[in-house]
């Protein structure tokens, strides 16, 4: 099969597509993808064909700031939010459909994959079903979908459970309506209708998760509120990690178990600052005899990180995941989705502190689910650090539920699953051709 794959130029979005890309490879399909120029090298690299993103869509995963300068000054909370979901996802949409429609044209594609937040496919998803390939959407971060409690996206909110939790719940969602979802909701209005599509019938992140053939969530149901979820939702696991992506470091022998393991990350998007979360770690452990403390700075520069860098410490632009995590006794993380799964699929309890993009989300769920604890803001202190991660190391509760969910996450084979939902659509297409045909 031609399968197309389109993503959001963020490492969040392409890392993952691409994991489920080499798989298609190696199952014999034909590859396609569609995203940000600074990805052709990575694309090509995993044996797909790449094709760039035209316009205002081609963004630069690493220079968010220069293509949305006004996130340099805006804080985390509403304002933060509304601009990101405008300039970042909204306003890409003509252009990213247009890159769509014109490779679908030139590479006629069986399925078009996406990530989550690649909202070039809303057109697609709101016209006839006959004209468009099966699309199948991925779950690259937490699930988009209304909860009981009215609690809304990216505020970090567990469920609601006692008339006064749920009171709040509103008061919230009222908040976050007035201030996000409506401004969004018009914006996106106008700018479909200058397409021809919708208008929306629900929110827009919630909307792609309905519309999707199937939308794969990259996770378990274990690491999600509860809630009734739609039929298009097939959890999935999490996916293996890529191996050798990262040379082993030159001090790999230290991590012989004679000392904890606690790996600390910033991820690749929310890394500009070193010093809202490594630096603090690093002080917050440099008294700690028995820990040794990993860090890899998500492609930037050890030199970026200011300060002394404590005896424990051990720095990498890049680590190996697939040998650091089976060696790792807690991670300290900003609450990046795809490293959080990975953590959890090795029952590796969790120090969370993240406020952007969805984190603030993700490190509700790590709290709600008891394999970690998430510290509620985006600037923590040392001091606020060195206790967390003393609990989850010396206190129990914490690696019990880690293990808990890395047993439901061992019961996902996620490549066969995805493999299985392709195989089903072409299934289907030689099915519906053969039909044709009598």
């Amino acid at each position: 099969m031609k399968i197309l794959i389109a993503s959001t130029p963020a490492n969040g979005h392409i890392n993952p597509l691409l994991a489920i890309g080499r798989m298609l490879i190696a199952d014999g399909h034909t590859v396609d993808v569609l995203s940000g120029t600074w990805l052709r090298d990575r694309t090509e690299k995993a044996g797909a064909r790449f094709h760039a993103l035209p316009g205002t869509a081609d963004i630069d995963g690493y220079g968010i700031l220069a293509a949305v300068p006004e996130l340099k000054t805006a804080k985390p909370g509403l304002d933060y939010l509304r601009i990101v979901i405008e300039r970042v996802f909204i306003d890409t949409i003509p252009d990213q459909h247009r890159g769509l429609l014109d490779l679908l044209q030139a590479t006629p594609a069986d399925i078009v994959i996406a990530d989550d937040c690649f909202f070039g496919v809303l057109p697609l998803l709101l016209g006839p079903r006959s004209a468009r390939p099966p699309t199948l959407l991925c779950g690259t971060t937490i699930l988009h979908t209304a909860r009981e409690d009215r609690a809304p996206l990216f505020m970090g909110v567990p469920p609601a459970t006692t008339p006064e939790e749920l009171a709040a719940c509103a008061k919230i969602a009222e908040n976050y309506d007035a201030h996000v979802e409506r401004p969004t909701a018009q914006h996106l209005r106008r700018l479909l209708d200058q397409i021809g599509v919708g208008p929306l019938s629900m929110p827009l992140f919630e909307s792609v998760v309905h519309l999707a053939d199937t939308y794969l969530q990259l996770s378990v149901p274990g690491f999600e509120f509860p809630r009734a979820f739609p039929p298009s939702v097939r959890f999935v696991g999490a996916l293996p990690i890529v191996p050798d992506q990262a040379p082993l470091p030159p001090w790999a022998h230290e991590l012989d178990g004679s000392r904890k393991v606690v790996l600390v990350t910033q991820g690749t998007v929310a890394n500009h600052d070193l010093d809202l979360l490594i630096g603090p770690t690093l002080a917050a452990l440099a008294d700690e005899d028995d820990v040794l403390v990993v860090a890899t700075m998500g492609g930037r520069p050890v030199e970026a990180l200011k300060g002394p860098i404590p005896g424990n410490a051990r720095l990498a632009a890049y680590l190996p995941f697939e040998w650091l995590l089976p060696r790792a006794d807690a991670m300290v993380t900003n609450g990046g989705y795809g490293s959080v799964n990975q953590a959890l699929s090795r029952g590796v309890p969790l120090v969370a502190a993240g406020l952007t993009e969805d984190k603030a989300d993700v490190n509700a769920r790590i709290a709600w689910s008891g394999a970690g604890i998430d510290l509620r803001t985006n600037t923590p202190e040392p001091e606020a650090i060195r206790g967390a991660v003393r609990a989850v190391l010396d206190e129990p509760e914490h690696r019990r539920a880690a293990r808990r969910l890395g047993a439901e996450f061992a019961t996902y084979d996620t490549q066969a699953e995805i493999l299985g939902i392709v195989r089903s659509y072409e299934l289907a297409e030689r099915g519906g051709r053969r039909t044709a045909a009598a």
